[in-house]
């Protein structure tokens, strides 16, 4: 087997950071001014290179979308399996669902963004199937503790978990719109908030 050399090394590890540098310039610039809005020309020019550099590293615009995403759900679905199979009981793994979230929106606000604003969209695309398929998986995870919590009498039997799991969805990544990592507001705040008005409510009787 032939070892790569040091300087060989040191050029691809410098090519990885250069596509991870242009990745979030894109998914940046994307969440921001919409995926048909943003050009190939308008991410070069953010990463200081010229276009025609750009397809040094990707095929296409299509192509460093499809990157984005599939990082981003796959680290997504990776949290929320692990919390699954950890929790101690229904409301538990519900409690970390939802911290996990938060944690995603204070970590990677421009790929919860993207995702937020064109999903719906991109997986109508060819070479965007995933999406629908991925964020079915996580659908079913935050369903199982629901319905789980159900059984255990945790949660009120009445509800609908499909209907449950899209408000809770809805309300805690929406908050990517306005919700700044570094400001006043923290992952701990903002997940005891929310915690606390979805547990007790917001009416005092």
């Amino acid at each position: 087997m032939t070892r790569m050399s040091t300087a060989t090394k040191t050029k691809v590890e410098q090519s990885s950071e250069r596509r991870d540098e242009i990745l979030a310039i894109a998914a940046r610039l994307i969440s921001r001014r919409g995926y048909s809005a943003t050009t190939v020309r308008d991410i070069a020019e953010e990463a200081g290179i010229l276009s025609g550099s750009l397809y040094h590293h990707f095929a296409s615009k299509e192509a460093m979308l499809q990157e984005i995403l599939h990082g981003f759900m796959d680290r997504l679905l990776t949290r929320y399996d692990e919390i699954a199979a950890n929790a101690t009981d229904p409301r538990a793994g519900i409690d970390a669902l939802i911290e996990c979230a938060f944690e995603t929106i204070d970590r990677e606000p421009a790929a919860v963004g993207l995702y937020q604003n064109e999903a719906a969209f991109l997986s109508t695309q060819p070479g965007f199937e995933f999406l629908l398929a991925e964020s079915t998986r996580i659908e079913k995870i935050w369903i199982a503790q629901l319905r789980a919590g159900q059984e255990a009498g945790v949660f009120r039997a009445e509800g609908d978990p499909a209907v449950t799991y899209r408000f809770i969805r809805d309300a805690v990544w929406a908050t990517v719109q306005w919700y700044r990592p570094g400001g006043r507001h923290t992952v701990a705040s903002m997940t005891e908030q929310f915690l606390k008005l979805l547990h007790d409510g917001l009416s005092t009787r």
